[in-house]
């Protein structure tokens, strides 16, 4: 489990593509130390198995449910991804449950400064993604989501589309500076909303004529 509280940021140092599947290696001083053969890592939300590790480096598989579902099949070389690894038993519990199971992708439309005139090292910022329709009933205004793994408010929604405000040390500590508009967005709606939907859909009551005469009416 994960909270997306990012520990660093990584760079791509190559790509291998393979038969569907691809082999990705990440330079992460600080986070590849900490790893081990077989330690689950957090790669902009995606949970991955650490492999082939020789810190600074280290390595992991996608599968081809990765590839297909995550914003990680647009990597390329030196492209910035966030880190993060498990949270330990008994650790401050920062951030929401984060699993690293994406639910799809959106679109980054917009990263604006609230103030554009602002320094931009201090500036808090706007960010706007599209929601794809397969997540928006877990969308919840002041509710969590994850964003490229980082945990995040929904500040705005309007049923397409999710408006966060981003704070300097999340802007220059996380991949999201290096992103531009069109790129897509790893995105894990709040687990807690999805089981509390998932409940909702399964104990709503419906109102049949079989009911009505199984009941006397």
């Amino acid at each position: 489990m994960f909270t997306g509280l990012i520990e660093a940021t990584g760079s791509v140092i190559s790509v291998e593509q393979r038969a569907g599947t691809m082999r990705i290696a990440i330079e992460a001083s600080g986070v590849a130390e900490k790893l081990h053969t077989g330690d689950s890592v957090a790669v902009s939300g995606v949970c991955l198995t650490a492999l082939d590790i020789e810190p600074p480096v280290f390595q992991a598989d996608l599968a081809a449910e990765t590839v297909a579902r995550t914003s990680l099949a647009h990597l390329a070389q030196e492209s910035t991804v966030n880190l993060e690894l498990p949270t330990p038993a008994g650790a401050p519990f920062g951030g929401h449950v984060v699993q690293g199971h994406v639910d799809g992708t959106g679109t980054l439309l917009s990263l604006r400064p609230v103030d554009p005139t602002a320094d931009r090292s201090i500036a808090d910022w706007w960010l706007e993604v599209a929601i794809p329709e397969t997540i928006r009933p877990y969308m919840v205004e002041k509710g969590s989501i994850a964003i490229e793994g980082i945990s995040l408010t929904i500040a705005r929604w309007d049923g397409k589309t999710a408006t966060v405000a981003i704070l300097p040390h999340t802007y220059a500590a996380t991949n999201l500076h290096t992103l531009m508009a069109g790129s897509p967005l790893n995105l894990e709606a709040d687990i807690l909303v999805k089981l509390a939907v998932e409940r909702n859909r399964q104990t709503t009551f419906e109102l049949t004529l079989e009911y009505l005469i199984a009941n006397g009416y």
